[in-house]
């Protein structure tokens, strides 16, 4: 076994590769750029090596830097992680030439399942069933849609280089398909430093299911078993699952035989897994093989109880595959759901910045968080919106589903906009329940998911009771006087004192009347005499409370958040401003100011769809950032003319900067 290994990666997989090697006894060390001098990662890990600036082309991708650290820090083997450089086959060969083991398969199978038009012609030649379409590629934009029209509408193009969802494009008809190709070229180059694409025929109502294989040196592989990566938004995985429900023992094994043919036919060893589409009548076609640990192998781990960081570590250090395949079992169900930061409600938009209030509960015996982040952090905006992975294990699929609604209704996070209601409200979706969805059901469901809701009463009333009770209680620092001369709520003889906090929110201005009880408290409704009591809860840590009206109790959880409220009551969370707050501002009108459009992210520009003095239609594209691996296009608010440009491609931008100067037709 490596006695120093070292971890070419961040955010959470960087702790989690990190945290195996504490167990084995293996010195874990890491790489850092200049944005995360102060990360999670960072500080998890025995020692770091700061390799750049923050673009990942400066640091997380630059070979050379991470070599050098690997050197200079007395690693003998290099573990990528995912993303990055965990599918650069050039960065396996350095890493050998460098005398590092690279913890991950051959280059020669990373280069053979790399480029997706050639793994294609591998997996036929095996008899891995393909899906229909001509998978075609081409240099020139004509040749492509060419090929395109022959093999019909809708269809993916899918970049040639890479995978996990980034340059693709699903291409409804003809007159999209110009768009979506620059589009899907551009996230490819950025991604993964290769612009070409091929196309695939797209099969709407399918499944994503994959089979995770495993192989060392010395001609063993076996699989352990199924996962279902079905729930999907944007074409990235948001929920996964093991095993996939709703396949028989039959159909199962065809799958686990596939993947292993895959595997053989390009003299595999590692952790990779192979992935294919489900067609509704049983019939499965293969998409790609990811040559890397995934995302999702936790609710593999948690269902077989193997340590799959712990086998790669072996199998690269040379050692046999510690299990036969007649040793592996499934025990249960499991799922993951991925918590990012991001705005659903604003077309996913990426959010970053400072992360006061990160909550997510503790580990137990069936529920695990792998996080890259911790109250405190910076979300930087460079990189992956991924926060971290929360999976839940149970006796079945349905008390797995169970628990994990529950552990992301009790997550309290603050400071940057997440997707945690968007999974919980996605794992009670009936087609999910009954196993009746496909990869387009997040789409299709999309305007019930992500519609923002406005804050309920109890929210309210719960946010101007703790409002005044501090209030009241903090007039006099430590020794409070509640004498009503002395204390800042209006007040008059022979009437109830009453109070109306008012708060901004991104669905409108809200507010609420509250009376005083006497002593340190508010808590009756003006008019209706219903007593409304809010104590906190002796709860360390926590912002948790109870809220009384008559004989119903509501626990809550209540946490000052860069001087907004943030509350949460079951699975639903409220960010409350005060009005007329820039912030509050930018979220119920994210790029339109009347004489302007605002970038709704800070990012980079990626295109520029117009010039100045050009008039548009209303939803026309102006611009294209890029932010977080992702890109998303900035539209006219309404009809008319661009008056001045403020950037150039490739020009940073912040939140809320002016992007061009407008005018109404």
């Amino acid at each position: 076994m490596f006695k120093k290994i070292l971890i070419a990666n961040r955010g959470e997989i960087a702790c989690r590769i990190a945290r195996t090697a504490r167990r084995l006894g293996v010195s874990a060390a890491t790489v850092h750029s200049q944005a995360d001098r102060g990360a999670r990662h960072v500080r998890e890990c025995d020692e770091s090596v700061e390799i750049g600036a923050p673009p990942p082309a400066e640091s997380y991708l630059c070979a050379e830097k991470i070599i050098a650290a690997a050197k200079s820090c007395g690693a003998e083997a290099v573990h990528p992680g995912y993303g990055f450089l965990s599918e650069n086959a050039d960065f396996a060969e350095r890493c050998a030439r460098a005398g590092l083991a690279f913890i991950g398969p051959p280059p020669a199978a990373i280069r053979a399942m790399g480029d997706k038009r050639r793994a294609r012609g591998i997996m036929a030649r095996a008899g891995v069933p393909l899906p229909p379409g001509s998978g075609a590629s081409a240099s020139s934009p004509g040749a492509l849609r060419a090929a395109a029209k022959k093999i019909g509408w809708p269809l993916l193009i899918k970049a040639a280089a890479g995978g996990g969802g980034v340059g693709m494009r699903a291409v409804a008809r003809a007159s999209e398909f110009n768009a979506a190709l620059a589009a899907a070229r551009r996230e490819a180059a950025a991604a993964f430093g290769d612009s070409r694409v091929y196309l695939e025929k797209y099969l709407p109502r399918a499944r994503h299911v994959e089979v995770q294989i495993f192989a060392d040196r010395h001609g063993n592989a076996v699989h352990l078993f199924d996962r279902d990566c079905t729930l999907q938004r944007r074409r990235q995985k948001v929920i996964e699952e093991a095993p996939a429900p709703n396949i028989d023992d039959e159909l199962r094994g065809k799958m686990a035989a596939a993947a292993l043919d895959a595997a053989r036919a390009i003299n595999y060893a590692g952790a990779g897994t192979v992935e294919f589409l489900l067609a509704p009548r049983r019939a499965f076609y293969f998409i790609e093989m990811n040559t890397r640990l995934q995302v999702e192998h936790p609710v593999t781990e948690m269902v077989t109880g193997i340590d799959l960081v712990e086998w790669q570590l072996r199998v690269a250090a040379g050692e046999k595959l510690p299990r036969a395949q007649s040793d592996l079992r499934a025990d249960g169900h499991a799922m993951e759901a991925r918590i990012c930061a991001e705005n659903p409600a604003n077309d996913f938009l990426p959010s970053s910045g400072k992360l006061p209030l990160f909550r997510p509960g503790a580990n137990t015996g069936w529920r695990r968080l792998d996080s890259g982040v911790a109250a405190g952090d910076t979300v930087a905006p460079h990189y992956d919106s991924l926060l971290a992975k929360l999976v839940a294990h149970g006796g079945d699929r349905e008390s797995a589903r169970l628990r994990l609604r529950e552990a992301l209704a009790a997550m309290d996070i603050g400071g940057v906009a997440t997707n945690t209601e968007f999974l919980h409200d996605a794992l009670g979706l009936k087609e999910f329940i009954g196993v009746k969805h496909d990869a387009g059901l997040l789409e299709r469901r999309r305007e019930k998911l992500c519609a923002p809701r406005a804050p309920s009463e109890e929210c309210l009333a719960a946010a101007a009771l703790h409002h005044f009770n501090m209030d009241i209680n903090n007039v006099r620092g430590s020794a409070p006087s509640c004498s009503p001369w002395e204390s800042r709520v209006p007040w008059q003889l022979n009437l109830p004192a009453t109070a109306t906090a008012r708060f901004a929110h991104a669905t409108g201005d809200c507010a609420f009347t509250v009376e005083y009880c006497g002593g340190k408290q508010f808590g009756v409704i003006g008019g209706e005499r219903a007593e409304i009591q809010l104590t906190r809860l002796p709860v360390p840590g926590n912002g948790t409370h109870l809220l009384h009206r008559a004989t119903q109790k509501t626990p809550l959880s209540i946490d000052a958040v860069d001087g907004a409220t943030v509350i949460r009551i079951g699975a639903r969370r409220w960010t409350l401003l005060p009005p007329k707050s820039s912030r509050a501002a930018a979220e119920a009108d994210a790029h339109d100011t009347g004489g302007g459009v605002l970038a709704p992210m800070p990012g980079v520009v990626a295109g520029i769809d117009v010039r100045a003095g050009r008039r548009v239609a209303r939803g026309a594209p102006l611009l294209t950032l890029e932010a977080m691996k992702m890109e998303h296009t900035v539209r006219a608010p309404r009809a008319g003319k661009v008056v001045r440009l403020h950037f150039r491609k490739g020009d940073a931008v912040r939140e809320g900067e002016k992007l061009l100067d407008w005018e109404d037709a």
